[in-house]
C-alpha cells in the first residue's frame, strides 16, 4: 500500500539552486493520494478534545475543511487582508521579504473554544504563528497545529515550541 509520500513530487532546484520543493498539489490530484493526506491529518486528531479547526488560506482550507466535515466540527478561515466581509482582527507577521497581515472575522472564535489549526506545510512557522495569536486574541485556546509536511530544517516546529505541532510528513532540508 502506498504512504502519502509517494504521491508528492520533489522538484529540485526550485524556486533556487539547493532548494528541494515539494509539490502539494500532485497530492491533491489523485484521489488516493488526497484520502491518505485527509486521513494522515485527521489521524493525529484522534482522542483530542476540541471545538473548532481553523485552517489558513488557501490550502489549509483545502485539508482543514473535510477533516472538520468528517468530525462534524465547524471550520473558521484564516483570510489574507481585506478578503472578508465582517468585521475582522488582524495579526501582522513578517515574511522572508517583507511583511504580510492575515485576519479571521471577529465573532469566529468563542472564549474558551479549543482550536485546531490545519495548514499543508509548516517551515518557518511565521503563518502559523501569526494565526495562533489570532486565536488568542479572540479568548480561544489552541491545542494542536497539525501539518501535511514539515521541512525541518527551516525550524519552525522551535517557533511554535509552545503548541502541539504535529505533521504527517517530515522532510528534514529546507
Amino acid at each position: 500500500m502506498k504512504k502519502v509520500e509517494d504521491y508528492v513530487v520533489s522538484i529540485p532546484d526550485f524556486p533556487e539552486p539547493g532548494i528541494i520543493f515539494r509539490d502539494v498539489t500532485s497530492v491533491l490530484q489523485n484521489a488516493e493520494g488526497l484520502k491518505l493526506a485527509i486521513d494522515g491529518i485527521q489521524e493525529k486528531l484522534d482522542g483530542l478534545d476540541f471545538d473548532v479547526i481553523a485552517g489558513t488560506e488557501s490550502r489549509g482550507f483545502i485539508f482543514g475543511m473535510p477533516v472538520a466535515y468528517n468530525l462534524g466540527k465547524p471550520f473558521v478561515l484564516v483570510r489574507k487582508k481585506g478578503k472578508l466581509p465582517r468585521e475582522t482582527v488582524s495579526m501582522e507577521y513578517e515574511l522572508e521579504y517583507g511583511s504580510a497581515v492575515i485576519e479571521m472575522h471577529r465573532d469566529s472564535i468563542k472564549p474558551g473554544q479549543k482550536v485546531v489549526l490545519i495548514d499543508d506545510l509548516i517551515a518557518t512557522g511565521g503563518t502559523i504563528e501569526a494565526a495562533a495569536k489570532l486565536v488568542e486574541l479572540l479568548g480561544g485556546e489552541v491545542v494542536k497545529m497539525v501539518f501535511l509536511m514539515e521541512l525541518a530544517g527551516l525550524k519552525g516546529r522551535e517557533r511554535l515550541k509552545k503548541y502541539d505541532v504535529d505533521s504527517v510528513i517530515c522532510y528534514e532540508g529546507k
